[in-house]
């Protein structure tokens, strides 16, 4: 199905946010994320299932000055 990840059209074959992470790899990196500018918590990610059109943020924490 054809998802869009940070603002770029990807197919992906993951059916779960969560999938998704893996599939990015982000598995276990400490990231935010949203679904249609929903913010998901990281215990929900695996019970999130995404749908063709979906629109998904994934940011990573930076440091810096």
């Amino acid at each position: 199905m054809k998802i869009t990840v940070n603002g770029e059209t990807r197919e992906t074959v993951s059916e779960t946010l969560g999938a998704l992470l893996l599939e990015l790899g982000h598995g276990e990196a400490r990231v935010a994320t949203a679904v249609n500018e929903a913010f998901v918590p990281a215990a929900a990610r695996d019970g999130l299932r995404l749908a063709a059109g979906d629109r998904v943020e994934i940011v990573t924490p930076r440091q810096g000055g």
